[in-house]
């Protein structure tokens, strides 16, 4: 994994005082995606990463928004910060891949159970999201439509091995695919 904070940008809004918007680059598997953060979510993921893992130091949190030098400064002090969270620990807290919007994979190397980020101590946090294993372009279950001549031996290869895997195919199986052969043939 991979992580760079590669710009920043000023966010002026009426309902408070102007922020900064850093932009992080997460680069996984041959996969790219952006995660813009204010410096006030990585300053509250700190204070939680802190009581689970070896944290390094964060850049300062009283810094004079509007002056780009200083900004700029932040910027490399934050990109500096989430390489070294991941550089110095074996295993990545769930609350610091939700951070940075990844998810939660059983295989994935450097993770760990340490609550999510908006919930650290909940129960919910530690377990895994559902993945899809198979996709299916309709409903397996649901009957051929009426202009189905042919069963969809695909489908029903793949059921039978997910859930049959100790049968063996019947001859119905075979003849179903020599008559599918043979009307095709025949067209």
């Amino acid at each position: 994994m991979e992580v760079y904070i590669p710009s920043f940008r000023y966010e002026e809004s009426e309902l408070e005082r102007g922020y900064t918007v850093f932009k992080i680059e997460v680069l996984m598997s041959g996969r790219k995606h952006f995660v813009e953060k204010r410096y006030s979510e990585f300053h509250a993921l700190h204070k939680k990463l802190k009581k689970c893992i070896k944290t390094p130091e964060i850049p300062s949190k009283h810094v004079r928004n509007w002056v780009p030098k200083v900004l700029e400064q932040r910027r490399q002090g934050l990109e500096a910060y989430l390489q070294a969270v991941i550089l110095e620990n074996e295993e990545l807290p769930k609350l610091f891949l939700d951070f940075l919007n990844i998810r939660h994979l059983p295989s994935l190397p450097k993770t760990e159970s340490c609550g999510s980020f908006e919930e650290t101590e909940s129960e919910e946090s530690s377990k895994l999201s559902h993945q899809p294993v198979l996709l299916f372009l309709r409903d397996p279950y649901v009957l051929p439509t009426a202009n189905d001549h042919f069963p969809n031996v695909v489908i029903e290869g793949v059921l039978h091995g997910i859930f049959y895997p100790h049968l063996q195919p019947s001859m119905e199986s075979e003849d179903l695919a020599f008559n599918f052969n043979f009307a095709i043939c025949h067209l």
